[in-house]
């Protein structure tokens, strides 16, 4: 799910060094109708699913004239109809935002090995997703580079059984973060930056929202969120260092003084791999890592001015019930916004915090809740940014 961006066209690639292994069922993908063409000339799905309708109707034109077989479906019911399909066993769930939510829902509750790519399915319905996983016996397998590497220093029987309150000495886990291409920036600066300098990220290859998020370091926020459910952690036992050359991806720290982390080059196809053939595994096609060439590895601690979303990140973890869906959705209509030149890249976080001081943080029990919250949120965000 999500073909077309960088962490599926990562996926496929994996999959094409290890063709003797996986075979692709289907592919989704929002609007890009020519890459999602040519992915399916080469990879030959039985479904293919645009989520823009118009888009559907042009590819499933194109792949009619090209002669391929591939069905294709539409809307939010075709993704999740290939999501939870009985003849897929692994599901990358790589759609951006809040879009991926109910997808990715469905693959846990139909029992698939989820391999989580998309932070907001955690981050929106953490408590209801990791429950579903828990009943129908879903195996979850983060794939962000963070919460891969915590999930390969755990235990290999913690790795089995993510619920466990037991973590078998595991005192704190640090999230790593680049600091993204404005980490030694003046403030002053920061107030021009333009959309096109916050998506040149200086070690990783993503798309324009993700690298935004990585700008501001919303994505840390999310991911500290996430990882609290992923990892069942409180939010108390979860750091965040600054680490500018992307070698050492996250660490888990145990109770006996040990600290293990994983490292490996910048490439997401390493945390895709391992995900894909856990417990074992495959070539990835990556560079091996050479420390020599390296030299140093530099930590420093994130500049509360700097990137006041990991605050407001933080509050809202420790708030929970509604809070984290505020976040999220506040954020995604103001880099959305920011993105098409509508909003200054310093009023990402601010449009982030009214929306967190005016909306009431609610518990919520059910999806029809979180979205109905999703939605509020993203209307007052809109509100604030266009009146």
């Amino acid at each position: 799910m999500g073909s077309t961006g960088s962490i599926g066209v990562n996926t496929l690639n994996v999959i094409e060094t290890n063709s003797e292994l996986y075979e692709v069922f289907a592919l989704t993908a929002k609007s890009q109708v020519d890459k999602l063409f040519k992915q399916c000339v080469k990879f030959q799905p039985a479904f293919a699913v645009m989520l823009d309708s118009a888009a559907a109707v042009q590819l499933k034109n194109k792949l009619l004239d090209a002669g391929s077989t591939t069905e294709v479906l539409q809307g939010m019911e075709g993704l999740t109809f290939v999501a939870g399909h009985e003849q897929s066993d692994c599901v990358m769930a790589a759609i951006v935002g809040g879009a991926g939510l109910l997808p990715t829902l469905r693959a846990a509750e139909a029992g698939k090995k989820v391999l989580l790519a998309n932070k907001e399915a955690l981050v929106m319905a953490g408590r209801l997703f990791m429950q579903l996983a828990e009943q129908s016996g879903a195996q979850i397998i983060p794939i962000d580079s963070e919460h891969n590497a915590i999930f390969q220093c755990l235990p290999i029987d913690e790795q089995a059984k993510f619920a466990n309150q037991n973590r078998q000495g595991v005192e704190k886990i640090i999230l790593t973060a680049s600091g993204g291409p404005f980490l030694n920036s003046s403030l002053t600066d920061l107030q021009q930056v333009t959309p096109e300098q916050a998506c040149k990220h200086p070690n990783w290859s993503m798309g324009p929202k993700i690298s935004v998020d990585s700008a501001t370091m919303l994505n840390k926020a999310l991911e500290l969120i996430e990882a609290s459910f992923l990892f069942d952690l409180p939010v108390e036992h979860i750091e965040i260092l600054i680490h500018p050359q992307s070698v050492i991806h996250s660490m888990v720290y145990y109770r006996d003084g040990s600290v293990l982390a994983q490292l490996g080059n910048p490439d997401m196809r390493t945390p895709i791999a391992y995900g894909l053939s856990w417990p074992n595994r495959i070539a990835a096609g990556v560079k091996t890592l050479n420390l020599c060439e390296v030299g140093q590895l530099n930590f420093q601690a994130a500049d509360a001015d700097r990137f006041p979303c990991l605050a407001l990140g933080r509050a809202a973890a420790l708030a929970q019930g509604s809070a984290p869906i505020i976040l999220n959705a506040a954020n995604e209509v103001a880099v959305a916004a920011f993105l098409k030149g509508e909003i200054g890249f310093t009023q990402i976080p601010v449009i982030i915090e009214e929306s967190l001081n005016v909306l009431e943080y609610k518990a919520l029990d059910s999806i029809e809740e979180v979205l109905e919250e999703d939605n509020k949120a993203r209307s007052l965000a809109q509100k604030l940014i266009f009146g």
